[in-house]
């Protein structure tokens, strides 16, 4: 009897936690004043300098690249440093075709290329810092990366700025939206951006724990040049190393959900899981920062509680995975045998209730997010909303297969590092 309270227990919570989750975030998310213009007329005086890390691009770099040098106005002056990271196609013959002086490209060839975005950032970094050192404007300076399919809103700018006037501010990550979403797949990247990572990111800048994301990150200058010739690492997921280092630094790390950069969905499956495998075997890569967070003054309870969450998160997909696998075998047995297993499965007559309860709680926090996003951002029928929202659940399958090749990959050593592939560009949505 006690295996079956136990086993009851681990259904009751499997089935209350997920929902109680999203429900608690997203009734944050709805909390928050809906997002307007929040900037000054006058935000302080910052140069910024835009990073682009381009391996064959070629689709989409030349769009990247003119949208970057639209961001310049007369209060956030722009220069874009595209680092063209050994490219094989039309890349540098696009690059060449842009006549603009404030576009610098920064050509990286074997064997120094295509070594990482990490790589390609400090290669950046270096030259950006000292350039900025000869001016001897590295106070004012800021550097910002933005990936070869990503797009800033006219005022992006504007808001990073504004963030940056506080003293402690060194480094604001912004929002990020999927432009071509006419898929469901990309429309489903689309919500987990818009909506469930912004809830997320929003709550953890009250809580002191935002992280870096790899597109629209801004750093000041004069807090990367804190971490030597290399600020970025090897690391799959460079930018939320990045982002933990300057936590550890006792740097302020902000969110902007107003300021938002859009970038490509991926919309072919194996390839969303091949990304997804690649974020998820970053971040387990980042546990070994977790004593340092525990240890270091310079962070509050709520943000490390906050970091022990999505730092320890990945490892327990696998097992979370064998539970749930468990649970159903335990429950088709049931069914099959006319076994209760002391009230862990019902029985034949509380089934359909039963069943209908367990899909509820499965479905409930997509439509939810679904409902979230139509409320909020008003930009996609009701009926596409709660579509993708029934869909959210597969969607994780995906996740949730893409975090336990992780596992694999980073328990037998493979470390290999794979870029997403580009697809023809689509027009962004209004």
């Amino acid at each position: 009897m006690s295996g079956g309270i136990t086993l009851l227990v681990l259904g009751v919570a499997l089935l209350l936690v997920w929902p109680l989750h999203n429900l608690v975030l997203a009734g944050f998310a709805w909390w928050r004043p809906r997002p307007g213009r929040t900037t000054p007329d006058r935000p302080p005086a910052l140069r910024f300098w835009i990073v682009v890390p381009a391996l064959n691009e070629e689709l989409v770099v030349a769009a990247t690249v003119r949208a970057a040098l639209a961001l310049d106005s007369e209060r956030t002056p722009v220069r874009v440093l595209v680092v063209d990271d050994g490219s094989t196609d039309a890349t540098p013959e696009i690059l060449a075709s842009i006549v603009d002086s404030r576009l610098h490209v920064l050509r990286r060839d074997p064997p120094n290329a295509r070594q990482g975005k990490g790589e390609a950032l400090n290669a950046a970094y270096r030259l950006i810092r000292d350039t900025a050192v000869a001016e001897g404007s590295e106070r004012e300076t800021v550097l910002g990366v933005i990936d070869g399919d990503g797009r800033g809103t006219p005022d992006m700018l504007r808001e990073v700025a504004a963030f940056l006037s506080a003293r402690d501010v060194g480094a604001v990550q912004c929002r990020v939206r999927i432009h071509n979403r006419r898929s469901l797949l990309g429309f489903l990247q689309d919500m987990e951006f818009s909506c469930v990572a912004d809830a997320s990111q929003s709550l953890r800048d009250v809580l002191g724990s935002v992280d870096l994301g790899g597109n629209g990150q801004f750093v000041r200058l004069t807090d990367l040049m804190r971490f030597g010739d290399s600020p970025w690492s090897a690391c799959l997921v460079e930018d939320l190393e990045l982002g933990l280092r300057l936590h550890l630094a006792g740097v302020r790390v902000r969110y902007a959900t107003n300021a938002v950069i859009t970038q490509q969905a991926v919309t072919d499956p194996r390839r969303l899981v091949r990304q997804r495998t690649r974020w998820g075997q970053g971040n387990l890569q980042c546990l070994r920062f977790l004593p340092r967070l525990v240890a270091a003054r310079t962070v509050r309870t709520a943000a490390l509680l906050d970091f022990a969450y999505y730092l320890v998160a990945p490892w327990l997909v696998v097992p979370m995975a064998l539970l749930v696998l468990g649970l159903l075998g335990v429950t088709g047995y049931g069914w099959a045998t006319g076994q209760t297993f002391g009230g862990l499965v019902a029985d034949t007559a509380d089934a359909p209730w039963a069943l209908g309860l367990w899909l509820t709680a499965l479905t409930a926090p997509g439509v939810l997010w679904g409902l979230v996003h139509r409320l909020r951002l008003r930009d996609e029928p009701l009926h596409r909303t709660v579509l993708v929202g029934l869909l959210y659940p597969a969607f994780l399958l995906l996740g949730a297969l893409a975090s336990t090749r992780a596992l694999g990959r980073h328990l037998s050593g493979r470390n290999a590092w794979s870029k997403t592939e580009r697809l023809v560009e689509e027009p962004v949505p209004a």
